[in-house]
């Protein structure tokens, strides 16, 4: 609706009288584009209501926290793996926003993500910021994030649950549970992981969730603490190594969730009877945790990858000129339906999880039932 109003002189009488299109009196025209015409005969006059919708509810961290696990999350995410691979869900690219260091921000890193798996209820919108390690000077986290759970009937917003990287890293960790379930075997015992900070032991206890294992821990920091916890926690043995080289030589299947500053692993350090490596922590352009050469050598699989081609692993080994897009060999959806087989033989798998958006659409669903629907 645009509105034109003829300029008037205050100073002179102006006389009374009924606004009409056909008079030099009329001082005020209402005009309708013919698209908004068009919106009003097909929907008549309440097409403009605005009312009606109850606001979200709010779910803070320590509601999130107490009440989901990563256990709640791995069949929802299996099924989004097997729907994204069907061409069944609306993922677009992440979102990046830098925010540089200065004297009044920074530095730190957001990340929007989101998706909707084709006929569930609700869609979901993620924000997600990391790296603001100024924050710890302040006795703050260095990561904060809201899940926007959103009605896929109305499209209006259900509920925001403050979850801070919590829901985030339960579904990182669902997805590692989904890529041993379907890219390991029986026979691969001994567990390792390289990092151990909280993506570490949602991994760790995904992976319980498939089958019991042996642990073996390695991190700059931590390692001993994690695997105490985690030994307590999921009833399983765990050994400190004291170099990524030492955990590689006995480990059958190798978690990798580190900053992605550099290389945490060599190809001549793996198992030769055949290992698997599920990456998670290159999630932008500047990280990568594995060797260019380990990757051409290995039956890659990708998450998403339009995905990881520009922020995984996969980036750094296209930039080395060893791989191109035509080298994966399948998407995890892919192996999840049985369109591609998993392990065959004594083979290096690498799987790598950047995060997708179907992941977060299945875990605010399970959020959603959980902690909303009632």
């Amino acid at each position: 609706v645009v509105h034109f109003a003829q300029q008037v002189d205050p100073s002179q009488p102006q006389a009374i009288t009924t606004p009409s299109r056909h008079t030099p009196q009329f001082t005020h025209i209402t005009m309708l584009s013919s698209l908004g015409r068009r919106a009003i005969a097909r929907t008549g006059p309440r097409a403009f209501a605005t009312s009606a919708f109850p606001p979200p509810k709010l779910f803070d961290y320590e509601t999130v926290t107490k009440n989901l696990t990563v256990g709640d999350a791995i069949e929802s995410v299996e099924q989004a793996f097997k729907a994204l691979a069907l061409g069944k869900v609306d993922v677009p690219l992440p979102m990046h926003i830098g925010i540089e260091e200065s004297s009044v921000a920074g530095p730190g890193d957001c990340h929007i993500k989101g998706g909707y798996v084709s006929a569930t209820p609700t869609f979901t919108v993620k924000l997600a910021c990391v790296s603001f390690y100024k924050n710890l000077e302040k006795n703050l986290p260095p990561g904060s994030g809201i899940f926007i759970v959103v009605n896929a009937i109305t499209g209006a917003p259900l509920g925001v649950f403050q979850e801070n990287r919590f829901m985030t890293d339960l579904r990182t960790g669902a997805a590692g549970a989904v890529a041993m379930k379907y890219c390991t075997s029986p026979e691969q015992e001994v567990v390792g992981f390289i990092g151990c900070g909280a993506i570490a032991k949602n991994m760790a206890r995904a992976a319980r969730e498939i089958r019991p294992y042996k642990g073996v821990a390695f991190a700059h920091d931590g390692s001993e603490e994690f695997a105490k916890q985690m030994s307590d926690e999921l009833g399983i043995p765990f050994d400190v190594v004291s170099s990524a080289e030492e955990l590689c030589n006995k480990s059958d299947i190798i978690y990798t969730q580190t900053p992605g500053g550099s290389t945490v692993l060599e190809k001549d350090w793996l198992n030769p009877n055949g290992v698997t490596i599920i990456a998670s922590g290159s999630d932008q352009p500047t990280k990568n945790e594995i060797p260019a050469n380990v990757l051409a050598a290995s039956k890659y699989i990708s998450d998403l990858t339009k995905q990881t081609s520009k922020v995984g692993e996969l980036r750094s080994g296209i930039e080395a000129g060893l791989m191109s897009e035509a080298d994966v060999y399948a998407e995890l959806g892919e192996i999840v339906n049985g369109t591609k087989a998993g392990r065959e033989g004594n083979e290096i798998i690498v799987v790598d999880l950047t995060g997708t958006g179907a992941q977060d659409a299945a875990i605010g669903q399970v959020a959603w039932d959980k902690l909303g629907a009632n």
